[in-house]
């Protein structure tokens, strides 16, 4: 029983010194101020999907063979 009080004594030693000590005595580190730089707009896109390019040029592809059957 000794044995456990002493150890329980011990650890709410460390225990209070460790959080004595939490801030520490160094200068508080300021950090240089963030420069935010404007953003490069990005390219300017199509607005015609892919896909309709592809469905159109079948298109024109079918038609053409239709037209060549003839």
């Amino acid at each position: 029983m000794r044995l456990t009080t002493t150890l329980a004594a011990a650890a709410a030693l460390a225990v209070s010194g460790v959080a004595a000590t939490a801030g520490g005595m160094a200068e508080p580190v300021m950090d240089k101020p963030v420069v935010m730089a404007d953003p490069v707009p990005a390219p300017a896109a199509s607005s015609v999907s892919p896909t309709y390019i592809v469905v159109g040029v079948l298109a024109a592809l079918l038609i053409a063979a239709a037209v060549a059957e003839d």
